[in-house]
């Protein structure tokens, strides 16, 4: 969705990432939950921070996410309830492999959200978000330039996606609405 968010926002939040970032309040991203947490070059190489709502910016972003939230709960009945995201910075060469956003039944990520926050954007720059229509599909079924403004949205486990090789500084936030799986057993999320 093109111009999903208002370019002041964009900005803003743009701001944001890069002043976290020159604080040093990025970290390198990894792969995996609790114990099975790495860090592996060869899958991904980007860098997060996570959103903690402490900014104008950050609350402006949630209330927009809020109503699509809505919106996607009264028109496709999927009971999310919470939404944790992160800012992500891909300096140049940097990628991130195909994944999925969930595992089937290990986790409340239901639909995943990507907004882009570049300027200038164009397509010699690299670092689209690749999509395939299914876990083991192997054709192509959508590529999305990284332009400011576009928000993506897609089924957290069922969707493989990856962010090919950026030329340039490519910043986004990455995020996931979520269902509740608390259990007597289990706390979701874990603490």
């Amino acid at each position: 969705m093109p111009g999903y968010f208002p370019t002041p926002l964009i900005r803003a939040l743009r701001r944001e990432a890069l002043l976290r970032d020159a604080r040093g309040e990025f970290q390198e991203a990894g792969i995996g939950r609790r114990e099975d947490h790495q860090h592996d070059q060869r899958v991904r190489r980007d860098r997060t921070c996570w959103l903690n709502g402490s900014t104008l910016a950050q609350c402006r972003l949630q209330e927009e996410l809020e109503q699509l939230r809505l919106a996607v709960n009264r028109e496709l009945f999927l009971g999310l309830f919470d939404l944790e995201a992160h800012f992500a910075i891909y300096d140049p060469g940097a990628f991130y492999r195909r994944h999925l956003d969930a595992f089937r039944g290990n986790s409340g990520r239901v639909l995943s959200v990507v907004l882009y926050l570049n300027q200038n954007w164009n397509s010699d720059l690299g670092g689209r978000l690749r999509l395939w229509p299914e876990p083991h599909s192997r054709v192509v079924d959508t590529e999305v330039e990284p332009m400011g403004g576009t928000l993506v949205c897609f089924l957290s486990e069922h969707i493989p996606h990856e962010v090919l090789q950026a030329q340039a500084r490519r910043i986004s936030i990455a995020g996931w609405f979520r269902c509740n799986n608390t259990t007597a057993e289990r706390l979701d999320p874990p603490r």
